[in-house]
C-alpha cells in the first residue's frame, strides 16, 4: 500500500509578522498582505491543523497563531503519492506565497 500525502496552508494572525525570528525570513513581506504556514503531511489538512492547534508535533507558530486552513491555496495540489513531490510542492507553494508579499513560513 502507498502512501499518501498532503500539503496545506494555515492563515497565521498577522501579529506574527511582527516577531523577529519571523520577519527574519521574510524581508518581502508587505504589511497588511497576511501570513501563513505551509506544512506537508501524512494526515488529512484538517486533522493535521487540529494536532498543530493541540500541541502534538506543532510547529509553535501554527499552534499559537493558526486561525484556519486556506484550502483554496491548497486543494489543487492534493493528493501527493510522494514524500519527494510533497516536499517540493511545500517549497514551491512556501516561496510562490513569499513573492507575492504574504508572510510565509514553512520547514
Amino acid at each position: 500500500m502507498s502512501s499518501r500525502y498532503y500539503v496545506y496552508v494555515i492563515e497565521l494572525d498577522k501579529k506574527v509578522s511582527n516577531l523577529k525570528k519571523f520577519f527574519s525570513r521574510n524581508q518581502l513581506y508587505l504589511k497588511g498582505s497576511g501570513c501563513v504556514y505551509v506544512g506537508q503531511s501524512i494526515r488529512t489538512p484538517c486533522l493535521r491543523f487540529e494536532q498543530h492547534k493541540e500541541g502534538y508535533k506543532s510547529n509553535s507558530y501554527a499552534r499559537k497563531y493558526g486561525i484556519k486552513l486556506l484550502p483554496e491555496l491548497y486543494d489543487k495540489y492534493n493528493t501527493i503519492l510522494s514524500r519527494r513531490d510533497v516536499e517540493n510542492i511545500e517549497k514551491m507553494l512556501g516561496e510562490r506565497l513569499r513573492l507575492k508579499g504574504i508572510g510565509v513560513w514553512f520547514n
